[in-house]
């Protein structure tokens, strides 16, 4: 295993709207760019979900 040395490149990140799951038991959430509906149900515990704003490395 190589261990890398030296300062390394800071990830670049920005705001994100993600689809978050409504029960407060469940901690999944998804970026919007993957959803295929408007009003998604999670995939965990069948809840609804709600969009809000995160900040999360770019994916490009």
């Amino acid at each position: 295993m190589a261990y890398r040395r030296g300062p390394q490149e800071p990830v670049p990140e920005e705001e994100t709207i993600v689809w978050s799951c409504t029960n407060e038991q469940c901690s999944c959430w998804m970026r919007d760019a993957f959803s295929s509906e408007n009003k998604t149900i999670c995939p965990i515990c069948k809840s609804e979900m709600e969009q809000e704003t995160r900040v999360l490395p770019v994916i490009t």
